[in-house]
């Protein structure tokens, strides 16, 4: 069998070597950052996630069937939609279908395969692929990049640290159902399309007190009591919009603590590099434009990051330095992500998703 050896730069010339496949370079001893994952508490031994409930148009007992019912409109759309059919994640709503290509059958429906028990990519990740703090943005990924994500899921080589995290084995379950194709086609869908700003970052000591739905926070009121605890807390701009009604031009508010976007600028651009007696003194980690770009728009089958959900990056720098994610890509950022505490890992996400992606031409 023949090793394939990778090599990461560490900067002034100097490498860390990684086998594909090989376990974490050291034991990670940071404890999970739980804000990330949308919980309040650490699993428990033996927790894992709750199967999430396949996709319905009925109506829910519990509520009105009047207001379940009734036509529902967003501003700058011509189209109408009622609950239950926002709600109907097997047949994804289209509030601009020109912000985005043609929606396929995979983005609209799901795997073929699952028939009634199949979600449309475009109910979790929406029609423009910007995706919410709970799950992945996907739009502007390379094909290549996508298409061995979703390899990763099928072999069920990525995973999350946190066991309870329910759209992991949900994410398992429609790469198994889809065909090459399919996977090909939703690629080609969200690399079609290019990133533009989602996320406002706001630095401050205090945030909304929040609820937990769906491992999202969603702010009990606007006035700011609650200490940020050196955490990052993602809140929707306007609760009605987004989790009501689906609108996927109502974008996220990121509250992270004051001070972390110079912190992470330093360890972004220079890995944490220092000089000391005329000598360059390496850091801790690899300033992220080496594989992401000089824009940390991407770079060939690399992904961005700018402007991108702090919670996403956070779980997947987590996850990596796990060994969670064991795909062919994570050998590349396990030495990357290494020696990194959960205070950088605050600093390193609050300034990339403060980067504004560069205007389109």
């Amino acid at each position: 069998m023949q090793l394939v050896i990778r090599a990461v730069a560490l900067g002034a010339g100097c490498v860390v070597l990684a086998a594909p496949g090989a376990g974490p370079l050291r034991a990670a001893t940071e404890p999970e950052p739980l804000w990330a994952y949308g919980f309040l508490t650490p699993p428990a031994p033996g927790d894992k996630a709750k199967p999430q409930a396949p996709p319905s148009r009925k109506l829910r007992p519990k509520e009105d069937a009047s207001e379940q019912t009734r036509p529902r409109r967003v501003e700058g759309s011509a189209a109408s939609y009622s609950r239950l059919e926002i709600r109907d994640l097997g047949n994804v709503i289209d509030w601009f279908p020109g912000d985005h290509p043609p929606m396929s059958p995979i983005i609209k429906h799901g795997p073929a395969s699952l028939g009634e028990a199949a979600r449309g990519c475009g109910s979790c990740h929406l029609p423009n692929g910007k995706g919410r703090p709970e799950n992945a943005p996907v739009i502007g990924l390379p094909v290549s990049y996508f298409i061995r994500q979703m390899e990763d899921f099928r072999n069920e080589v990525r995973v999350s640290a946190d066991p309870r995290k329910p759209n992991t084995p949900t994410m398992h379950l429609l790469a198994k159902a889809m065909t090459d194709e399919e996977v090909k086609e939703s690629a080609e869908y969200f690399a079609a399309m290019r990133w533009t700003p989602w996320m406002r970052v706001i630095e401050t000591e205090f945030v909304p007190k929040t609820r937990i739905v769906g491992n999202l926070f969603l702010p009990l009121g606007k006035e700011r009591t609650e200490p940020i605890a050196g955490r990052i807390i993602e809140v929707p701009e306007d609760e009605e919009q987004s989790e009501v009604l689906r609108n996927p031009r109502s974008g996220f508010i990121a509250y992270v603590p004051v001070g972390s976007v110079k912190q992470g600028e330093n360890l972004v651009t220079t890995g944490g590099m220092t000089v000391a007696d005329g000598k360059i003194v390496p850091g801790k980690t690899v300033a992220c434009a080496t594989c992401h770009g000089p824009d940390l728009m991407g770079l060939a089958d690399v992904p961005g990051i700018a402007g991108r959900s702090p919670s996403y990056l956070v779980r997947q720098m987590y996850d990596m330095q796990q060994g969670a994610r064991r795909g062919a890509s994570a050998p590349l950022m396990k030495p990357v992500v290494d020696k990194l505490t959960g205070e950088d890992f605050v600093a390193i996400a609050a300034y990339v998703t403060s980067l504004v992606p560069p205007p389109t031409h």
